[in-house]
């Protein structure tokens, strides 16, 4: 869950995570030993082997349990069955629980009708049965409306992006929130509004959204506490958006994004201003987990997407003020770089050392450890499709090279290039087994 978007969500979570209900010395044993293994790599320090890093968007467990995506969208206690029997057999080294393939919230993305991305089992099956979430990128800020977000982002955001985003809140487009600063006709104009039927079903939508909502945070917080009290430790509880990729992916879309940096960079920059603000808010005085990592997505600042001065001007400073703010309240940046990242190593040089653990999808890993070995704790680059597609001598090969490369001296932290999918039980038990074995210092 986020916290930039879902704070009561995640006090529900971190109520759960701090009342830990008793359990076995051993199972408790086990439990610190994980943590351990994590905060040495983080630091820079050789564990007694490399830990394994559950990948978060992870819909193996339910293939593996006979599931559909389309059952654990409706479905949480599949979910629930599915990632139980997942820890049981492959024992990794932290814990899995549900929220980021959207499991169990078909019902919420049918009552708010969005529009933005589809889903397994949605009305209409248009993705079939076993897909993730597919996001539907537009922007819901046009850009001759740039002037008024920048004047007046709460008009906009409520009257214009929520309602292009969420069919249920199509009546805000016409709730013109300016006519309160006038109290005699504001209250008219509000009261107007409100009586209009589409209006009163769509306070009903809300109220109907909010009850659901409840109980599926009350039902994540008590699952997290389960998979807690196993032994295995959900090290990423918090995700957090970059601002360039906050406004890009939910706002302007990709292409607009682009286009903005030259058509107004001046205006782009004031809207990250805005965001970043909001996001070290929201971490300072959110919900925090000691010394557990901070998930941060980096979705469009790979190679070529933006040019190093681009990155240097609109990108990375924001990066590094919630990296900062986040590690000032003792928790660690899982920095998750995607797409080939090679070009902007010079850049990751310069986050805090011994602070960060950053994950990499394709790089030369050899070139990363040269350059980053003493900086942040690495992670990631297996390709996770050779669990699909290759024999179990071939994952354990590429494994044994990834290891030799990246593992001497420790801070490295063994996770895949991406999300874990439709995987051969086999492949996956092997992979895990090597790590285990020859990943021990």
């Amino acid at each position: 869950m986020r916290v930039d978007q879902d704070p009561e969500g995640a006090d529900l979570l971190q109520e759960a995570l701090t009342e830990q209900p008793a359990v076995p010395l051993e199972t408790k044993r086990l439990y610190d030993q994980r943590v351990q293994r994590f905060l040495d790599a983080a630091a820079l320090r050789e564990p007694d082997r490399v830990p394994i890093l559950e990948p978060g968007t992870n819909t193996f467990p339910y293939h593996y349990a006979g599931y559909s995506m389309a059952e654990v969208l409706y479905d949480l206690e599949k979910t629930k069955d599915a990632i139980r029997r997942y820890h049981r057999d492959f024992d990794l080294d932290s814990g899995h629980t549900f929220g980021a393939a959207s499991e169990g919230q078909g019902p919420m993305y049918e009552l708010s009708r969005t529009k933005t991305f589809y889903w397994s089992g949605m009305p209409g099956n248009v993705i079939g049965d076993n897909s993730i979430q597919q996001f539907i990128e537009f922007p819901l800020v046009e850009s001759e409306e740039y002037d008024q977000l920048v004047k007046d982002r709460s008009q906009v955001l409520l009257t214009k992006a929520l309602p292009r985003a969420y069919g249920l809140f199509e009546p805000l487009a016409n709730l013109n929130l300016n006519s309160l600063f006038y109290p005699a006709f504001g209250y008219n104009g509000l009261v107007g509004a409100a009586a209009q039927p589409e209006f009163q079903q769509m306070v009903q939508g809300m109220a109907q959204l909010a009850a659901l909502g409840m109980e599926y945070g009350q039902q994540a917080g008590a699952f997290a506490q389960e998979i807690e009290s196993m032994g295995y430790p959900l090290m990423s509880p918090l995700i957090m958006l970059v601002s360039y990729d906050a406004i890009s992916d939910f706002l302007r879309g990709t292409m607009g994004m682009s286009t903005d940096l030259y058509d107004f960079p001046e205006k782009v920059k004031f809207i990250l201003d805005e965001h970043v603000s909001l996001a070290v808010d929201a971490v300072l005085h959110g919900p925090a987990f000691p010394n557990r990592f901070v998930f941060i997505p980096m979705h469009k600042g790979m190679d070529g997407f933006l040019s190093d001065a681009q990155y240097e001007e609109f990108y990375f400073p924001y990066l590094l003020r919630i990296v900062d703010a986040i590690i000032s309240v003792g928790m660690i940046p899982y920095v998750y770089t995607e797409g080939r990242y090679t070009t902007r190593l010079p850049f990751l040089k310069q986050l805090p050392k011994g602070k960060c653990v950053v994950h990499f999808e394709d790089v030369d890993m050899a070139e990363a450890k040269r350059e980053l070995g003493d900086v942040a704790c690495l992670t990631g680059n297996y390709p996770a499709h050779l669990l699909t597609h290759a024999s179990p001598t071939e994952v354990i090969d590429k494994a044994k090279r990834l290891l030799d490369v990246v593992m001497p001296g420790g801070g490295y932290i063994f996770d895949f290039d991406g999300g874990l999918y439709n995987a051969k039980p086999e492949n996956v038990e092997a992979l895990f087994a090597t790590i285990k074995e020859y990943g021990k210092y």
